[in-house]
C-alpha cells in the first residue's frame, strides 16, 4: 500500500516537480533525474499493484526492498551532508528529518524481513512433499 500510496501522491503533481526533488539530491545529471521524475512513480505503481495481487511476490518483494534500500541511502546521505531537501516520499513538502529517516527505516527493515519470509517460505515449500495423492 505504501508504493501505491507513493505512486499516488506523485502522479498528481506534475512529474518535473518531483525530478525537481530528485535534481536536489546533487548525485544525478539533470537528465537522468528527468527521467526518474517522469518513471519513477510509474514503476512504484507497478510494484504496489503487484504486491496487492501477489503477482510475482517473491521479485517484487526483493524489487521493492532494492527501491527502499535506495531511497534510505541517498536520504540518510543527504541528512549527515545537511542538505535541507525535500525526500520526495509522498511529494513535495516533506523535509529529511530524524522522523523521515525512522519512518523509511522501519518500512525498509519490515520489507526486508517480508521479502525474507517470502523467500524462506517458498524454499520450505518446494523441500516439503505433497502427501496429498
Amino acid at each position: 500500500m505504501v508504493f501505491l500510496y507513493a505512486a499516488y501522491t506523485k502522479l498528481r503533481q506534475p512529474w518535473m516537480l518531483f525530478a525537481m526533488s530528485i535534481d536536489a539530491y546533487q548525485i544525478l545529471p539533470a537528465w537522468a533525474a528527468m527521467l526518474l521524475g517522469h518513471w519513477l512513480p510509474w514503476l512504484e505503481l507497478l510494484i504496489g499493484v503487484f504486491l496487492v495481487a501477489g503477482i510475482l511476490l517473491r521479485y517484487t518483494a526483493a524489487t521493492a526492498t532494492g527501491l527502499l534500500v535506495v531511497f534510505f541511502a541517498l536520504m540518510a546521505r543527504a541528512y549527515l551532508k545537511g542538505m535541507a531537501i525535500d525526500c520526495g516520499c509522498f511529494g513535495l513538502g516533506e523535509a529529511i528529518t530524524p522522523g523521515t529517516l525512522a519512518r523509511d527505516g522501519a518500512l525498509l527493515a519490515l520489507s526486508i524481513a517480508l521479502t525474507f519470509l517470502n523467500m524462506r517460505v517458498k524454499r520450505i515449500r518446494k523441500s516439503v512433499p505433497d502427501l496429498s495423492d
